[in-house]
């Protein structure tokens, strides 16, 4: 009897989709698994997963269908480190968008990213608290200050230069390219 559990343990230990590999997977492996196949993705996002076997490295592409990023498509890049789940995943914005919480390299501000992650939160949080950001930017906590100072000064010229930088042009001496769908 003994045998037959240690068999089930090992099984369970293999790297998931690397057959007949017997080396234990990682925390963060197990988690991010745990995570994917417990995945409630809304109709506005996708995964895409460049290497089958790599599920720590992942890109999510979302497509707002309301708010002022509504027919835009922003694609990010998720780097899931060995602390997770203690340590948020590296998340960067790949689609260059004029948006207050995200600068213009990528870099995105969202509280559970950095000071409220806590290791009970999962990738499905995260997704979620990225769509938010679309349809509610918030202008209080900006990495883009000049966006932020625009949306609470003037909402109209804000919406005018999200559509102008989703269409592909310059807002200011920032050129952007086209990411509408």
């Amino acid at each position: 009897m003994i045998k037959l559990f240690s068999l089930k343990q090992q099984k369970k230990d293999e790297v998931p989709g690397r057959a007949g590999n017997q080396k234990k997977a990682s925390a963060a492996q197990l988690r991010i698994t745990k995570d994917i196949n417990e995945l409630n993705l809304p109709k506005t996002c996708q995964m895409e997963f460049p290497d089958q076997d790599d599920l720590l490295n992942f890109k999510l592409i979302i497509s707002p269908d309301e708010g002022f990023y509504r027919g835009g498509k922003f694609s990010f890049s998720f780097k899931v480190g060995p602390g997770y789940p203690h340590e948020p995943p590296k998340v960067k914005c790949e689609t260059q968008v004029y948006h207050p919480n995200i600068d213009l390299e990528g870099n995105v501000c969202l509280n559970i990213l950095r000071e409220d992650w806590k290791p009970v939160l999962t990738i499905n949080s995260i997704i979620y608290g990225l769509q938010y950001l679309f349809l509610e930017p918030n202008p209080e906590d900006p990495l883009n200050k000049e966006a932020a100072e625009v949306l609470q000064t003037n909402r109209r010229l804000f919406e005018t230069n999200v559509q102008k930088s989703m269409r592909g042009g310059y807002v200011g001496s920032v050129y952007f390219e086209r990411c509408l769908k």
